[in-house]
């Protein structure tokens, strides 16, 4: 696959399982929390205090009273509703806690600025330094605020992965130079300089890290992606345009947000024109109603460039994945604007098989038991309103997307 160019740190020897839904995400962090011995470090955009979220607390204080070196960083937006009382519970229990961007009060928050899209949406955590979780699951219980049919709630279908092996060491080192910087930024130091002795402090660790680090045998080849408005502004949607690029046989992209840019765009067509299989797994279901219907919008597009679009039907879909050839993309990371010009987000990106094949087999069994092809004659039969309000939800987030500045690039 030609990466090369890209400057992307590869590991080889790592462990990596695959994680699906919170029923088999959160028994494993927790697991993880609970056999902890010096630290914990978690960042999550969202932090619901339902059962699962409580149940998080509950394992992150058994772990501050065993004298476990404990730090959360949530988003403001993301926790918004919730941030007061988390930060008091983490408080009490004696854990270290920051907010990025913490939302403004009183009518200052009816305030229109992109600086507040500026988000923290990726979604990790790294335990003494040995393990860590990458995905896009959210702290909340799987079947809070979905939909009900009538036969009982489905759980939204997300992933993430466990890690374990030498790519630990950039999923620390990223969350440490992000709780550095935020330590920064309240301070009020300058924060290029303080970004640039951040980032040598941890280039002198490295070997020394690494080096404490197991390799597995037979391992894993993986890199860990970020992206932020600094050093990693367009790293994940280069790697996706590369890999598509580089596709000989088959692409399966699963989005719950779907709206990419032009050159994702076209790379997808290529594709497709070249004889690759391209199967798209999008939203079924209305969580947020612009992106939904501006990605509904696109359906036509790409069913004439030969794209398979299917649309998941049992829940919401909230998976940031991808299988291409052999490797397997899972993070945080939606194709659409918010993640891909605005938001902090981190994906990995593993070169194996076993796990190709394995993300393969989950999503397409969600294909044939719980989603819809979207067909031509399908797409004819939607109303001209339906029509018309997916047009106007395209045009609207085109709009603002020129608003970023950014808008010759969608």
């Amino acid at each position: 696959m030609a990466l090369k160019k890209l400057r992307l740190r590869w590991y080889d020897g790592n462990r990596i399982e695959l994680l699906q839904n919170g029923g088999q995400f959160f028994p494993a962090l927790c697991a993880a929390f609970d056999a902890a011995q010096s630290s914990i470090h978690l960042e999550t955009y969202i932090f619901n205090l339902d059962k699962t979220g409580s149940r998080v607390l509950e394992h992150l204080a058994n772990a501050c009273r065993r004298g476990v070196k404990v730090r959360v960083v949530l988003d403001g937006f993301g926790c918004y509703e919730t941030v007061a009382e988390v930060c008091s519970r983490l408080e009490e229990m004696g854990a270290m806690f920051r907010v990025y961007r913490p939302e403004p009060t009183g009518m200052r928050r009816y305030r229109v600025s992109l600086r507040r899209l500026r988000r923290l949406h990726r979604k990790t955590a790294v335990v003494d330094g040995q393990t860590a979780f990458v995905g896009g699951i959210n702290i909340i219980d799987d079947l809070v605020d979905v939909p009900n049919d009538g036969v009982g709630p489905r759980p939204r279908f997300d992933f993430a992965v466990r890690l374990q092996g030498p790519i630990v060491l950039d999923v620390n080192n990223a969350q440490s130079v992000l709780w550095l910087r935020m330590a920064a930024r309240h301070s009020g130091r300058d924060l290029g300089q303080a970004t640039r002795r951040i980032l040598a402090w941890f280039q002198r660790r490295r070997h020394a890290m690494a080096d404490g680090l197991e390799h597995y045998t037979p391992g894993m080849r993986a890199t860990l992606l970020l992206r932020d408005n600094l050093r990693f502004r367009q790293t994940i949607e280069n790697v996706y345009l590369r890999a598509i690029d580089a596709a000989r046989n088959e692409i399966l992209i699963a989005n719950a947000y779907f709206f990419p840019g032009r050159r994702l765009r076209v790379a997808l067509e290529r594709a497709a024109r070249r004889g690759v299989r391209v199967r798209l797994l999008l939203q079924g279901r209305s969580e947020y109603a612009l992106q939904f219907r501006a990605s509904r919008s696109m359906y036509g597009k790409l069913l004439d460039d030969g794209i398979e679009v299917y649309e998941y039907m049992a829940s919401y879909l909230h998976a940031k994945v991808a299988v291409i050839d052999a490797a397997a993309m899972v993070g945080s990371s939606n194709m659409d604007p918010f993640s891909l010009l605005l938001a902090r987000e981190a994906n990995v990106f593993v070169q194996d098989e076993g796990l190709a094949s394995q993300l393969t087999a989950a999503l397409e069994a969600e294909n044939r038991s719980n989603a819809t092809q979207v067909t031509l004659e399908s797409l004819q039969k939607r109303g001209w309103l339906e029509r018309a309000v997916d047009a106007a939800a395209y045009f609207m987030l085109r709009i603002g997307v020129a608003l970023t500045g950014k808008g010759s690039e969608y």
